[in-house]
């Protein structure tokens, strides 16, 4: 009969006292939950719960697995995924609007729905479509569609996609929301290893907080930013 392991407790093996959060930049953070695989902290001061660095995958790891993903333009089911996205962001700008998808992947869908919409579009992939020049331009929108969570800076990402909006302009974020402790440590979304850093609904509003912007939550995924004072 082979003994059962006894189960690793990253908290008591890594000194995580001086870890920082990838968002604020706080060092108050605090142990949050763990699984066989990593730790995770949540911050006390902007309640961001994230993976420490020392569990990131590499860059080259990183990009396996996305080319493993396989998001295909004819697939409705995909697109009816990425119209909770999509929908509100076409409710709330002009027609014929300049748009920007964000981490768009290798396969562009969401892109494409927008242009088949009669809008015009733009992409950046920091693996796939890394042409920087388009991160210089303004927009009426900007989509970040299932990307946030995998940022290890969003300190300096999130006031990037806040700065490519004109002033009318809104931000679209879709990722899955942390509920809770009990909720996190069955969350099959923390599974994925490319996902680090992990948001709830007061975390977004720290962010519209502390750049003055306005959010507004749509469905469990989704949060529409705009400029507060447009």
């Amino acid at each position: 009969m082979s003994r059962s392991r006894k189960k690793q407790n990253f908290f008591e093996q890594h000194d995580f006292s001086l870890e920082t959060c990838p968002l604020c930049h706080q060092t108050s953070c605090e142990a949050y939950s763990q699984d066989k695989r990593r730790p995770y902290l949540q911050c006390t001061h902007c309640s961001l719960v994230f993976v420490p660095k020392a569990f990131y995958l590499t860059s080259e790891q990183e990009k396996a697995e996305y080319d493993l993903h396989q998001n295909a333009f004819d697939d409705d089911g995909y697109r009816a995924f990425l119209s909770r996205s999509f929908d509100p962001v076409i409710e709330r700008v002009k027609a014929n609007a300049c748009g920007l998808d964000f981490g768009c992947g290798p396969g562009p869908v969401l892109a494409s729905m927008f242009e088949d919409a009669g809008y015009s579009m733009k992409l950046y992939d920091i693996f796939y479509h890394p042409d920087t020049s388009v991160l210089s331009d303004h927009y009426d929108f900007v989509t970040c569609t299932e990307v946030i969570e995998h940022v290890s800076d969003p300190a300096s990402v999130i006031p990037l996609l806040f700065g490519l909006l004109k002033s009318d302009g809104v931000l679209a974020m879709m990722t899955k929301r942390v509920i809770d402790q009990t909720a996190f440590k069955s969350w099959h979304y923390k599974n994925d290893q490319t996902h680090i850093c992990f948001y709830s609904k007061e975390t977004f509003e720290w962010i519209a907080s502390k750049f003055q912007m306005s959010c507004e939550f749509i469905g469990d995924d989704v949060v529409i930013f705009s400029n507060s004072f447009s």
